[in-house]
């Protein structure tokens, strides 16, 4: 199955001010850790002043490994707020919705709004993973991708049922209900919530209505919104209200605020 539109690079918050802050690179996985992973990605700073980004976290879980702590970052719920400070490098592995949870082999959603070691889930391997991945400057993903291929699942289907729920989720804006999509992929609702809970970790609901809002942060980030009625319309919201009621609880901003943020 193609894998690529789970992808998104949607999500951070201000992204013009960032790019002044810190360099972000991103990787694509080897063929073989595809299914599993959807992208790496490395984040480097210089900074003389601390500087504290904002993001809109995916449905995904990641691996992170930085100077001082490396763990596993399950889904945050809530705005994500990340200060950085002086010289430093951060290594992650950003895995596909869904797709942490047979490495995991539990419930996922244990892990939503948390942080834990990475020792708390690979054992002193994880140790030994962070310790490798700071001492190697040129090659950390490799690395990495050794690690996780020495530890691949066994083939599970419903990562590809849930890959496929996520694309209709990203591409077709006119699903906006979980009775819609659930109907679109031929299975109850109640069957669909139990899914994303055991491998996304949080529900379908929460999902659609993240991606409609990170698809909103970057329209106006960009420049490219200021019909927030329109808005709300082409994102599924019943009113203008609604649109800007949820966009300003997630982002602390309103549309016209974060507009001039962003600008």
């Amino acid at each position: 199955m193609e894998r690529a539109a789970t992808a998104s690079h949607r999500g951070i918050l201000r992204p013009h001010e960032g790019r002044r802050h810190f360099r972000l690179t991103r990787l694509a996985p080897s063929r073989d850790l595809d299914a599993h992973v959807e992208r790496h990605w490395m984040v480097e700073w210089d900074l003389r002043e601390p500087y504290t980004q904002e993001l809109l976290n995916h449905p995904a879980i990641n691996l992170a490994i930085e100077p001082g702590f490396a763990g596993v970052y399950g889904i945050r719920t809530e705005r994500d707020r990340k200060t950085i400070d002086g010289c430093g490098r951060v290594v992650g592995v950003k895995f596909r919705p869904g797709a942490f949870q047979p490495f995991y082999a539990r419930s996922v959603h244990h892990l939503t709004n948390r942080v834990v070691p990475l020792a708390a889930v690979f054992g002193l391997a994880g140790d030994e993973l962070a310790r490798a991945v700071r001492a190697e400057r040129d090659a950390p993903f490799a690395v990495v991708e050794a690690f996780l291929r020495a530890r691949l699942p066994a083939p599970d289907r419903n990562l590809d049922v849930v890959a496929a729920l996520v694309r209709t989720m990203l591409e077709d804006p006119a699903v906006v209900r979980v009775d819609e999509l659930a109907a679109r992929h031929a299975m109850s609702p109640r069957t669909l919530q139990r899914l994303f809970r055991r491998y996304v970790g949080v529900s379908p609901k929460w999902v659609l209505q993240r991606y409609r809002l990170q698809e909103a942060a970057e329209r106006i980030a960009e420049g490219r919104d200021g019909d927030w009625a329109a808005t709300a319309l082409e994102l599924g919201y019943f009113d203008q209200a609604h649109f800007i009621r949820d966009f300003k609880a997630l982002v602390g901003a309103s549309p016209a605020q974060y507009a001039g943020a962003a600008a």
